[in-house]
C-alpha cells in the first residue's frame, strides 16, 4: 500500500546529508523510483529472504505536519518523524524530517511526487543496512 501512494513518476529519496540538493550523481542512502521500490519489496518479502527471518516490524510516529507551499495541483508538506524498527531482539531508532511533494491527479487523489527523508542519524554506523523505507 505504501508504494501505491506514489505517483507513477514518484521518487523516494534519502540523501546522505541535509545539504544535498539532488540525487543524480551523488551518493544517497535511498534514491528509488516506483519500479525499484517494487523490486525491493519483492526481495524483502520473498520466502527465501533468510536475512529477514523472522520478519521485522516498524512503528512510525509523524508529527509537526505543515503545508509549506501550494502551487497549482502541487502541495509541498514538511513533517517530523520517529521510527522504531524491531528486528529479532534489537530495536533501532531513526528520526528526522520528511518533505513530501504531492501532486493531485486527474482523479483528484493526491500522490507522492517526491518523498525526501533527512535522517538525524544518517552518518551513524549501523549493524546492518536499511532494508526497508523509513
Amino acid at each position: 500500500a505504501f508504494i501505491d501512494l506514489f505517483d507513477e513518476a514518484g521518487v523516494y529519496w534519502m540523501p546522505v546529508s541535509r545539504d544535498q540538493t539532488e540525487w543524480e550523481g551523488s551518493p544517497s542512502i535511498f534514491a528509488e523510483d516506483r519500479t525499484i521500490m517494487e523490486i525491493r519489496m519483492g526481495r524483502v518479502l520473498h520466502p527465501n529472504a533468510w536475512s529477514q527471518a523472522p520478519m521485522w516490524e516498524t512503528n512510525h510516529l509523524v508529527s509537526h505536519v505543515a503545508i509549506e507551499a501550494v502551487s497549482g495541483n502541487e502541495i509541498k508538506v514538511r513533517s517530523r518523524f520517529h521510527m522504531m524498527e524491531l528486528r529479532r531482539d534489537n530495536v533501532r531508532h531513526f528520526g528526522g524530517r520528511y518533505q513530501h511533494w504531492l501532486v493531485r491527479g486527474d482523479d483528484g487523489a493526491l500522490r507522492i511526487k517526491l518523498q525526501r527523508v533527512d535522517l538525524f542519524n544518517s552518518q551513524a554506523p549501523f549493524d546492518y543496512v536499511l532494508q526497508i523505507w523509513v
